[in-house]
């Protein structure tokens, strides 16, 4: 009759083998929280050219916005973007970057964000390294904007 059965369902793991081995590369860590991409490179906005930890970056071109310019960065990283969605049309923030020797005025740094769908693995390219992180690690990797990334990253 109606309700006789039961059904055993058991959940899987939130402790991956990613977080046993802190596996920052594997996107199968810290399953509840959100994680962020960081590349370790050239950056259009580090000093005298020496490899920097930075997010996926591109300088505005002559794309028709700033979001196709943000999908044109990533896709230099990671080819295939149809996995990934960008939330929204306008950036989640700006950061006003001060230095750099050969550009004598500062320029803006705009943050797009947008999420990983239905896919584990990315073939991340055209850096040195990269990692997956959290909120708390991205803040152990730019000390300096840590105020400014907790304020613009809402988890």
């Amino acid at each position: 009759g109606k309700g006789d059965y039961q059904i055993d369902n058991v959940p899987a793991p939130r402790i991956t083998e990613a977080d046993k081995t802190i596996d920052r590369k594997s996107l199968q860590r810290a399953l509840d929280r959100r994680l962020y991409l960081l590349l370790y490179g050239n950056s259009n906005a580090a000093p005298s050219g020496k490899p920097v930890w930075h997010f996926p970056e591109k300088v505005y071109d002559s794309e028709e916005t700033l979001r196709k310019c943000a999908e044109s960065a990533l896709a230099f990283v990671l080819g295939d973007i149809s996995h990934t969605y960008f939330v929204g049309n306008a950036p989640m923030g700006h950061m006003v970057i001060q230095q750099m020797e050969n550009v004598p005025e500062p320029f803006k740094r705009f943050f797009f964000k947008s999420q990983v769908i239905d896919t584990n693995k990315f073939n991340i390219r055209k850096c040195e390294d990269f990692v997956w992180v959290t909120k708390d690690e991205l803040l152990e990797y730019f000390p300096e904007q840590a105020e400014y990334f907790k304020k613009m990253i809402i988890s």
